[in-house]
């Protein structure tokens, strides 16, 4: 298949419009219209990657790490960027990211850290804000519902665990139309009045096109009048970390083995114990500090997060307990997530894990 067709279904579950602005989500090196039939998936692209890839002839790498983050001015081979960039050149190999688009969605990277843990109850720790519109549109009685049911397919009308929700009042409305129109109802040149329904929904905002194509397509009118309007909401689906809760509280030290157990840690680093039991978790895959006053204001026992900085710990003050697993370590299930996601899609595509461990950290136990 082309390469569109897959990076077009992963940017529907992670619009590139969700990541952060520093990020570099997206298609790095390649072309759209480039046949592939084969990926590899990792959560870095090193050039150990690009190797596995030209060995096993797979076309693409989607990692979850951006190899590029800022311009490139030289191609003189002198970083492993560069090298990695020129290789993949060379060699033909399309490099795909999906960094925080990926860990902003509520089925992401943290989704995946919470499954892991057992964690229940699970919700966005800090949702977005500036995510959400409004569309307002009036339609005639008769073809409300055809109009609600084509927004509602097009993905507007979501709102947390509720779908199909929009607003609807009866009035009248009227229009005069002129010469050269072609009115669906009423006369040229004499003003009609029409009973018509003001429907209202929310939808995401990079939804919009889609919408608007959905409406005017359903819309009995040669003119369709809507408004649209910008929304501070929060969007609860979308956002950074997550928190949930243990089925069944347990003691500190007990949790914390879990945790090195199930993420396959090396070493946990954690701020002092408070002697409680750990009922509510905060997670966030990488490097999630600033999230830790969230997590507090949630209420969590415990913060599990990566790369905290040796006086970034003094922060706890003892009204919770960090735990540093490590960044590829809070990330590396990212990878059979993505293998997931691309195979419940494409069955008969060809999906790789990587076999190169790329945490560059290393342990001496």
């Amino acid at each position: 298949m082309k390469l569109s067709q897959l990076t077009a279904y992963l940017e529907t579950l992670a619009p590139l419009s969700y990541q952060e602005e520093y990020d570099n989500s997206g298609l790095i090196v390649g072309y759209p219209d480039q046949e592939i039939s084969q990926a590899l998936v990792s959560l870095d692209c090193t050039e150990a990657v690009v190797d596995e890839a030209i060995a096993t002839g797979s076309q693409l790498i989607i990692s979850h790490h951006p190899i590029v983050f800022k311009g490139l001015k030289k191609f003189n081979g002198k970083t492993y960027v560069e090298r990695v960039v020129e290789k993949a050149i060379r060699h033909d190999i399309a490099l795909y990211a999906i960094h925080t688009n990926l860990d902003n969605i509520i089925t992401g990277v943290n989704a995946r850290i919470c499954e892991t843990l057992g964690l229940v109850n699970t919700r966005i720790l800090a949702p977005k804000h500036n995510l959400l519109k409004k569309l307002v549109t009036y339609v005639p009685v008769a073809q409300a519902e055809q109009v609600r049911k084509a927004l509602f397919h097009a993905g507007a009308g979501n709102i947390g665990n509720y779908s199909e929700v929009s607003f609807n009042a009866e009035g009248v409305g009227t229009f005069k139309a002129g010469e050269g129109s072609v009115p669906y109802v009423g006369e040229i040149g004499a003003r009609h009045h029409e009973d018509e329904v003001r429907i209202e929904s929310i939808y995401p905002a990079n939804l919009e096109s889609k919408i608007i194509m959905a409406l005017v397509l359903a819309h009995p009118y040669e003119q369709v009048a809507y408004d649209l309007y910008n929304l501070t909401n929060q969007h609860q689906q979308i956002g950074s970390g997550m928190i949930g809760e243990l089925e069944i509280a347990v003691d500190e030290l007990d949790f914390l083995g879990e945790v090195k157990a199930a993420m396959d840690c090396k070493v946990i680093k954690h701020t002092a114990l408070r002697n409680r039991q750990v009922k509510k978790v905060a997670v966030c895959g990488g490097s999630g500090g600033f999230l830790l006053k969230n997590a507090i204001s949630a209420g969590a026992d415990v913060f599990i997060t990566a790369d905290y900085k040796y006086h970034e710990f003094f922060d706890a003050e003892g009204k919770i307990v960090i735990a540093d697993i490590g960044h590829f370590e809070s990330e590396q299930f990212t990878q059979q997530l993505l293998c997931e996601i691309i195979q419940k899609k494409f069955s008969n595509f060809a999906i790789r894990l990587t076999k190169v461990n790329t945490n560059p950290v290393k342990y001496f136990i």
